[in-house]
């Protein structure tokens, strides 16, 4: 679990989040979404460390980040997994190889068991023979199956993805949302991710942050979008005509069936 409590980050004169409080819970995808400007990107910076707010704490099962010493901080690190936007992949190294690189980096392991965990991960994500190809020779959609895999390597407790999604055809957007959703579930691991796709938000949205400006003004699940009345979150959501309309059919739906189960 992950909570963060009255978040305020300012740039010069600038307020780029201002009193942002939320709880990520466990085995569950927490999403963060918003316009462009609307602070995602820096209230997850906030979160991973890479930036330090104003005010507020950031508590990683009930210890602060903030207040943490650097060797705490290098350990919680450690049990961070990121999936990166554009994947970050190692273009001169094979899918192995970059699925190698953080326990090369943070492990004593021998050869032989930092092997055994790149064939466990590559073998959960579906590339089982995908080892010795480099990422010019895959496709978009293996390729972010490979970050997903460097991602949970070191068995994280905490993943954080940064529009999964990006970059790819809505069929195989599907795909990865579902491998998200699965993982996260499977290892109970606390999954925060950042994106536009209104298809994932639908999809995993177990629990949704909606910032506007810098706060937070919406807060719920992907069940409660359907009923919200919130009239800036249900722009943002359902911009498209053909989408207002899918949502009033929806909800006539969802009523008839309330009504019937009465």
């Amino acid at each position: 679990m992950i909570e963060i409590k009255n978040i305020k980050k300012i740039f010069g004169d600038r307020t780029i989040l201002d009193d942002i409080s939320a709880v990520m819970e466990a085995g569950k995808c927490n999403l963060i979404i918003g316009t462009s400007g609307s602070g995602k990107t820096v209230l997850t910076k906030c979160m991973v460390g890479l930036f330090r707010p104003e005010e507020g704490e950031i508590h990683y099962d009930n210890k602060d980040m903030l207040q943490m010493n650097n060797d705490d901080r290098k350990l919680l690190r450690q049990q961070i997994g990121m999936l990166f936007q554009g994947t970050a992949l190692f273009d001169s190294m094979t899918v192995e190889q970059n699925v190698l690189f953080p326990l090369d980096m943070f492990t004593n392991w021998s050869v032989a068991e930092k092997r055994k965990r790149v064939n466990e991960v590559l073998d959960r994500v579906n590339l089982k023979d995908a080892h010795k190809r480099y990422p010019s020779e895959i496709s978009g959609g293996m390729k972010k199956r490979v970050g997903i895999a460097r991602a949970i390597v070191l068995n994280p407790k905490y993943l954080f993805c940064d529009e999964p999604n990006s970059g790819l055809d809505p069929q195989t957007s599907l795909v990865i949302d579902k491998l998200i959703k699965e993982i996260t579930v499977e290892f109970n691991i606390t999954t925060i991710v950042v994106t536009h796709d209104m298809n994932s938000v639908m999809e995993i949205g177990d629990h949704i942050v909606y910032l506007h400006q810098g706060r937070k003004q919406w807060e719920g699940s992907n069940k409660d979008i359907i009923f919200s009345k919130d009239e800036l979150l249900n722009k943002f959501i359902f911009a498209s005509e053909f989408l207002q309309d899918a949502k009033e059919m929806r909800m006539m739906e969802m009523n008839g069936l309330n009504k019937k189960s009465l």
